[in-house]
């Protein structure tokens, strides 16, 4: 089976996701450019906006979701400061289109590295939200010269792959409907939300996620514990953003993990496991703000 099928339930469902995913990406309200890239894993699919004269920052959605989503509320905003590049991860429900090589050894760090290699970035900014704040850190540790400062959010240095799965079930197992999405987003959302269900795109994607992505596709990638030295370099370079109510970054362990290294971070009043789209200008200015170095 051919691996860019593997992804999806079904091929019809695969034109049905990408499809809503186009439909997402005319609602960013700023031009955009598509590209895929070649890597040693198979082909990514980047989405560009913003002048390529302003500083580069590269974005990374979570494990369940893509760019165009990831993205829809924050990318108008941060292409106006940066070079925007939002990276659909090989093996998740966008765009990219991993090869055989992808589950015979898929490294997450040389992957991006590829990426930036393309683009030519000597330095850069990079951020990323729930699994990619994991991205961003992991390229952080291995390739440090190469990255101005890092943002995650929803996500420390400490995942929790049983509290994901506490998380996202039985939602992900059962049948695919409006009504389920709607279980599952509230519950990655803060009390009283309605960030995803008032918009009626957004949800008939996140139902075609749960409906026709194959979350086995995701397996390959790995999570590795970072060593006390390689925390460091996150602490010199690093900021975290954390949901008041969001169950998967927001429990004592993850904060004591965080406090022990003195990496820095915010908890988000109000804000849920969907920070960035709950609490969306407040973190276009966070971003913008540590990034440009602003108090």
């Amino acid at each position: 089976m051919k691996m860019g099928l593997y992804r999806f339930k079904s091929q019809e469902g695969k034109h049905i996701l990408y499809d809503s995913y186009q439909k997402l990406l005319a609602g960013w309200d700023v031009a955009v450019e598509e590209a895929d890239i070649p890597t040693t894993w198979g082909e990514t699919h980047v989405i560009t906006a913003g002048s390529r004269h302003r500083p580069p920052l590269m974005l990374f959605h979570g494990v369940a979701d893509n760019s165009a989503l990831m993205w829809i509320f924050n990318a108008a905003e941060l292409s106006r400061h940066f070079f925007v590049i939002a990276v659909d991860t090989l093996g998740g429900p966008g765009k990219s289109e991993p090869n055989a090589g992808y589950a015979k050894g898929f490294e997450q760090a040389a992957w991006i590295h590829e990426l930036v290699n393309w683009f030519g970035f000597k330095r850069f900014y990079v951020a990323g939200v729930s699994n990619g704040a994991y991205l961003a850190s992991c390229y952080t540790i291995a390739y440090p010269e190469y990255v101005e400062k890092m943002i995650g959010m929803a996500g420390g240095i400490k995942p929790s792959m049983l509290r994901m799965a506490r998380l996202f079930l039985p939602e992900a197992l059962l049948p695919a409907s409006e009504t389920t999405t709607r279980k599952l987003l509230r519950k990655l959302t803060a009390p009283g939300s309605t960030v995803f269900e008032s918009h009626p795109e957004i949800m008939r994607h996140w139902t075609y996620l749960l409906r026709y992505f194959n979350n086995r596709s995701m397996m390959v990638h790995t999570y590795k514990k970072f060593m006390d030295p390689e925390i460091a370099l996150l602490r010199e370079k690093a900021i975290f953003y954390i949901g008041e109510h969001d169950r998967l970054s927001h429990y004592p362990a993850a904060i004591r993990t965080l406090d022990h290294h003195q990496v820095p971070y915010v908890i988000i009043p109000g804000a849920g496991h969907g920070l960035n789209h709950e609490q969306a200008e407040r973190m276009n200015r966070e971003i913008i703000g540590f990034l440009q170095g602003e108090p």
